[in-house]
This record gives C-alpha cells, structure tokens and sequence, in this order.
C-alpha cells in the first residue's frame, strides 16, 4: 500500500465528517485520535479489504461509528481513557489481581453479584472477568460461547443496564471489568443467522455457507477436526437452507465471514458496544480461527493478526482504555505473535499453565523453568495473564522440540500426565476427568478444580491430615509462582477457598457429555464462611493465599521488569529472580513432597548476599550454611532484614 494513500484517503473523509460532527463537543478529540491512528487502521484494512468494490463506503460507515460510540461513552470511561493514555502498563504493577467466573454459579445474578464488591475488596481484585453473560441458546451454548445477542443478557442473569451500572461501580472500587469478544462466530439464534435462515442474502453473505459438498472438501483437507464427537470436519447440514455452513466448534456456532467488511463493520459496532458498556479488557476468544483460506489449516493465518490490528486501532481512536487480551491455545510459538501493543496488550499463557501442573506431576520443574527462560520475555507495553485453572480444561500445550532437548518423549509423555491427572497413574494424588477423550490414541485434556487436582479431594476422602496439607501447599505453591512471575495473575474464583470437583454435572442433562462442567462449581457462600474459621482447610488456603497477595502488592520488584531462571543443583526446585530498578526477590519453590537443598553458595550467588528475609514466612534466613526447602514450600528473599 502506498504510503501516501492513507493520508490521501483521510483528506477527502474529513470534510465528510466534519460536516457531520463539527459541532460536537468530542468532535476535536475524535480528528486528533482519528489523525494518530488513521495510519495503522486504514494500513490494516487496506490488506484485507483494499481490493473490494465498496471498501470506502465500509470505511466511512466505520469511522461514522468509531465517532458515535465516543460521543456516547460515558464521562467516567472518557476520563479512564485519559488516564490510561498516561498510564498504560497499568496490567504490569504488582497491585494487580485478576479474578474470573461465571455470574450465575458465583453469585446467582447480577443483583446477587452487585452484593458480593466487599469479597473482591477482601481478596484484592483489580480485575474482574466475567464469563460471558450475554444472551444464548438453551439448553446448549457452550459455556455462554454462542452468543445471540451481545446487547441482551442471558435471561437468568438480569438486565443490559445491570451491568452497566455494575460496571461504573466496579471501576469507582479501583476493579477493571473484562468482558469476552466472541468474534469468530455467532449462535444459530443471532439475528443475522435468523436473517440468513429467512433467505437474506446480504446476511448469508455473514457467514459461510456451501450448497453442496464441493468447497467443504477442498477446505477440508487442510482442516483439523475440533470436536470430532460432535459432527466430522468443519460443516455442518442446514435442511433449511439447504446448505452446508462452516462451524468451526460445534454446530450452532456458525463461524462469520470476515472476507466481507459489512461483517468487520457489524462486529465492530459489536465491540464498540461493549467498550462503552464498562469493559476495559476485552478477551478475544478463538483468535487463531477467524481467518479462512483455501488450502491452509484456517488457524493462526497472517490476515487473523490483520484483523486484530484493524480493531486495536480502532480502539485507540474510539476507546483508548481498552486492553485486548488474546486467547490462543494453540503451539507456543503462534501464541507469543499475537501479543504487541498494536495487538493485544494480555495474552493468555498456557503454557506456564500446562507446565505448572506437568511440574507437579513429575516433581520436576525442568521444562516449566526451560519455558520461563526462553519463552517469557514480551515486548514492551504488553504482558501474560497467568493463570493455575480457567474455565477450560487443561491441554498439555508444551512444544514437542523444547521437550525432546531434555531428552523427553512429548507424545509419550502426554499419556502419562493424562494418566496422572485422571487417576489411572499409580501412586496418583489427582482426582481429574478426561475431556474429549480418544480411547484408540489416550489422547484427551484434563479437567478438574485446582484443588481437586492438586489432591484435597482424595486426602479428605481417604481422611489422610498429611495428604491433605500437602494438598494445601501444592495449591500454594500454584499460585506463588504466578503471583511472583509478572504479569496480572488471574484467581479462578472457588480456588481460594479449596473448592473441589462437582460430579453432579453428569446428572444434569444440559451438562452430562461435557466434563469441563465439574470444574465450573456454584459457589457455597455458606461454606466460604470457613475462610474465617481457623482450623479449617477453607481457612488455610485462603488465609494463605491473601498473605502473598498482600505481599506482592507491596513489593515493586514483582512489577514490571526481569526474570533470571536459574539453573540449581536440585532438579527439584524451581528458581528465578524477579528485579526492577525498585528491587530485587529470589524465588524458590520445591516441587516435590521431600526436603531439598540450596547450597550456601548457590545462595549467595542469587541473593547477592549473607542475610535474607522469606517475605512469605517472614523469617530471616542466612546463608552462612545450606537452606533446607520443605516440602512443596515457596520462598521469595530479599536482601536483608526487609
């Protein structure tokens, strides 16, 4: 594209706009915005749409509507969007606590949630996901994934302006809303799939759909299968349309069309909606899948990082506090490349997930360490959510090559952590499910509560008080490590109060064929009272817990800045150091259910230095003589008597 084209192109819009909007009161703040980052946006829709007959027709609907939503954002976002253009890194302080669940199993509905702002006061939550809460098809929808309606909520859950005003009061306590964009497909019930099934061909055009077999099975040589129980390949027969409609997931999640600008356009006004609705993230859900191309796997294509571009800059001129995070579960070298201040700001990090709970499994943290070390680092501006569980299972994402130079065998060891994590690996604390299992390959992900996981559930089963505060420290353990890490870390909410799997799901006819629904517990607000009861399991995780994420928050050096992994003499321990120019903090974490070790010398070679504090014990400790670990116990070491 040359590069004169997009000024040129802006020359001739302007007056066009003016016309229309120089009278109002944002009208200078949207030419400056739209000046800044005219570039990046027409750049980025150039590529993908240049070509198209009524391309400048789309393109001024599209900066019609980038002026509209600014001159509809409320005063509190307009003043948020200031704040941030000073403060962007605001993701990357230590202060920062994301948290994420469903509204209806958390707290019932939107009035119950509205309640529930002195329990996120409590733990310290800077950033609340809420799992998508908008209308869907019942009784399927996977998980509130197939979205009717973004201006509607599920029904159960209360009204469009609840959220609203939830939102306004959850930034007035200091709480950054984040809220899902579902951008690769609508539900069969969304007003456009309705408008297809009624024969328009404008919205037809939306979506993609075949008459016959001829371009599936072309497309389909390249295509992997996502739920393969569910229907073969990527289609799926509509006998009304007598069509066959691309449906990437399952069949009533028909994927859009990006190749038309009317469906940039539409999803747009889409985003636009819920920036000014309060979200301040937005979660890109299914990133790698939104681009299609004949003769390629449809997933991580170059037009799919185009596309997001497109809409960051949009947002930097039509709502600037907007942060998007993406959500790719996908090979670790594809999830770090959608991660650039021109992109998405968040990411996901799946893989220091998986390995979390790879190094639990082998008591060793080797390929965890290896993944900090040469696949952590990110650009400026921009930083991981970490995460122990989500509302997902957990797939063993790890690079087969990062495995292989430790000499491990990744397709081999998949089956062992799979057999590890549901129970059938003797000597197993696990209590998992398998999900999507293959009984002919053992292929199948994991799911199953943090602590479930990690062994409470079986402990207190099997009525074993030793297995049990192992259980306990494992979680700790979990959570350390993302909270000392960088980054936001992300509390699935239920792990703080050691919640275990629900087998009652099997029972529920909506939920039996999906296991990831033993994770997705109701909170038991009447058990949550333990917190406060010492003496109990519910007390010690939690009390725990908030002891280092009040540590954290008050120690810069968890903030934005280095990590050093280090490579110590126990193949047990996992170590690194997290430095800025505010400070400096050792972390050490024994993986395994025996004392380890650190020599004296190693000691003094990370700490720089004789005398350190255990900010999570909050003893002194010397390295005048070696440093005994206990079991699965975490330290993080400053220099001194701090």
């Amino acid at each position: 594209m040359p590069a004169d084209l997009a000024q040129l192109t802006l020359r001739r819009l302007l007056p066009r706009l003016q016309q229309q909007f120089a009278g109002h009161q944002h009208w200078k703040t949207f030419r400056q915005r739209l000046e800044s980052h005219f570039q990046s946006l027409f750049a980025a829709l150039y590529a993908l749409y240049g070509t198209r007959y009524d391309f400048y027709y789309h393109l001024e609907a599209l900066l019609t509507t980038a002026f509209h939503s600014l001159a509809e954002r409320p005063a509190y976002l307009h003043d948020l969007d200031r704040n941030r253009l000073k403060q962007s890194d605001w993701y990357q302080r230590p202060q920062g606590l994301g948290a994420v669940a469903y509204i209806d199993l958390f707290a019932g509905n939107m009035a119950g949630l509205r309640q529930k702002m002195s329990y996120f006061r409590e733990l310290g939550i800077t950033y609340l996901h809420l799992m998508p809460p908008y209308a869907v098809p019942e009784p399927e929808n996977d998980g509130g994934y197939a979205v009717s309606d973004y201006r509607r909520l599920a029904k159960q859950l209360g009204d469009i302006e609840e959220l609203r005003e939830f939102a306004h009061e959850l930034s007035t306590n200091g709480i950054s809303l984040a809220l899902d964009f579902i951008f690769n497909h609508t539900s069969h019930e969304h007003e456009w799939a309705q408008r297809a099934l009624q024969g328009d061909a404008e919205f037809q055009d939306f979506y993609l759909m075949f008459p016959d077999r001829t371009l599936p099975n072309a497309y389909e040589r390249t295509l992997r299968e996502i739920f393969p129980d569910e229907h073969p390949g990527a289609f799926t027969w509509h006998t009304d349309l007598q069509k066959w409609v691309w449906t990437t997931f399952h069949s009533y999640q028909w994927d859009l069309n990006y190749a038309n600008m009317a469906v940039f356009v539409a999803m747009a006004q889409e985003l636009l909606f819920l920036a000014n609705l309060g979200a301040e993230v937005i979660r890109l859900d299914a990133v790698a899948f939104v681009w299609k191309e004949m003769g390629t796997p449809c997933e991580n294509l170059p037009q799919a990082h185009t596309l997001i571009r497109a809409y960051n800059a949009l947002c930097r001129i039509a709502a600037p506090a907007v942060a998007f995070k993406s959500e790719a579960i996908v090979h670790p070298d594809q999830v770090v490349e959608y991660i650039d201040p021109a992109e998405c700001q968040l990411s996901y990090n799946p893989l220091v997930m998986a390995l979390l709970w790879e190094s639990l499994a082998t008591r060793k943290p080797a390929l965890l360490a290896q993944a900090l070390a040469r696949r952590y680092r990110l650009p400026a501006g921009t930083a991981w959510v970490n995460y122990v569980r989500v509302h997902d299972d957990i797939g063993w994402t790890f690079s087969d090559e990062d495995a292989a130079q430790l000499g491990i065998n990744g397709y081999y060891h998949r089956q062992f952590l799979n057999q590890f994590y549901t129970g059938r690996f003797g000597g197993s604390f696990a209590s998992g499910l398998p999900f999507q299992e293959n009984p002919a390959t053992g292929d199948c992900r994991i799911c199953g509560t943090c602590a479930s996981l990690a062994g409470l559930e079986q402990a207190i089963h099997q009525h074993e008080s030793q297995a049990g505060e192992y259980a306990i420290r494992r979680i700790i353990l979990l959570y350390s490590v993302i909270l000392s890490l960088g980054g936001l870390p992300l509390l699935y909410l239920g792990d703080e109060l050691g919640t275990q799997n629900d087998y009652a799901y099997a029972k529920n006819p909506e939920h039996a064929a999906d296991s990831r629904w033993v994770h997705r517990v109701a909170m038991n607000w009447q058990a949550a009272e333990a917190r406060n009861q010492a003496g109990t399991t519910t007390h010690s995780i939690f009390q725990r817990l908030l002891h280092m994420v009040r540590v954290r928050q008050n120690q810069p050096a968890f903030g934005a800045g280095e990590l050093e992994v280090l490579s110590l003499s126990s193949p047990h321990i996992l170590g690194y150091v997290r430095q800025n120019t505010a400070g400096r903090v050792l972390v050490l974490a024994n993986f395994s259910e025996h004392l380890q070790t650190l020599t004296r010398n190693e000691l003094r070679m990370y700490g720089l230095g004789y005398q350190f504090k255990d900010l999570v014990s909050e003893q002194d400790i010397s390295a005048v003589q070696d440093l005994a670990i206990l079991p699965y116990q975490v330290l993080w070491l400053v220099e001194g008597n701090r």
